[in-house]
């Protein structure tokens, strides 16, 4: 991943009325752990992105994550919500959704591949690279849960690792919190980092990528943008 601009350590987060906590205690917490910035994932979450920034001193960036049943149900949810947001995330859980994720170019994020059956392969990946999507180190089931479930999910992120590595494909890092008791300061995911052979700046590096992205996404969002490397120039009065 390009990090020529540098970005701190961002967290992705669910708000009420999906998430335990609401978005505003959601930041707070971000901001007293070391979080550079917060992308809410939660499009029902009733926030002001500014007055939080400016209360905690920390990035508040809207996000959408759409949880579809199916692609159809997904590609419908991007045209509607796409343009209300800065980062449009899918949540991924079934083959037909990563896949369906990965190839599309309005689509920033892939999270949760592995949730329910779904898988992560090289055609996956390589369809990341294509289309500049994002897959998601979700660390979450890694921090909170214990025994076989853990060692399975350690398996799948350390076999992630491996082909984001070979494709040298863009990625994230979360520990997606539901609530602000689920949150997780930058070095405690650095060190599961170590455990799936990401590394602690493996981890740094896929914090700040929601950082990079936001960045990105505003300046596309800006009048003055018309394509990757193109501005509209300003009329000369």
């Amino acid at each position: 991943m390009d990090g020529s601009e540098e970005f701190g350590p961002f967290e992705a987060v669910y708000a009420h009325p999906v998430g335990q906590s609401t978005a505003a205690r959601q930041v707070k917490t971000a901001a007293e752990f070391g979080f550079e910035g917060v992308v809410v994932r939660t499009r029902e979450a009733e926030y002001d992105p500014g007055e939080l920034a400016g209360r905690h001193n920390i990035d508040v960036v809207r996000g959408v994550e759409i949880d579809a049943q199916d692609p159809e149900r997904a590609s419908g949810a991007i045209g509607n919500h796409r343009s209300e947001c800065v980062v449009l995330l899918v949540h991924g859980g079934t083959d037909a959704l990563n896949r369906f994720a990965v190839e599309q170019d309005r689509v920033d994020v892939l999270t949760k591949p592995f949730d329910g059956e779904g898988d992560v392969n090289h055609v996956l990946v390589k369809e990341a690279v294509a289309h500049d999507v994002r897959i998601e180190f979700d660390l979450g089931p890694v921090l909170r849960d214990d025994g076989g479930t853990r060692v399975r999910r350690l398996r799948k992120l350390r076999k992630l690792r491996e082909l984001i590595d070979y494709y040298d494909a863009p990625y994230v890092v979360s520990a997606t919190p539901a609530s602000h008791l689920r949150l997780r300061a930058p070095r405690e995911l650095a060190a599961v980092g170590e455990q799936i052979g990401l590394g602690a700046d493996g981890v740094r590096e896929g914090l700040a990528e929601w950082g990079r992205l936001a960045a990105r996404n505003r300046e596309r969002l800006s009048e003055s943008f018309i394509s990757p490397g193109v501005k509209r120039g300003r009329e000369e009065e």
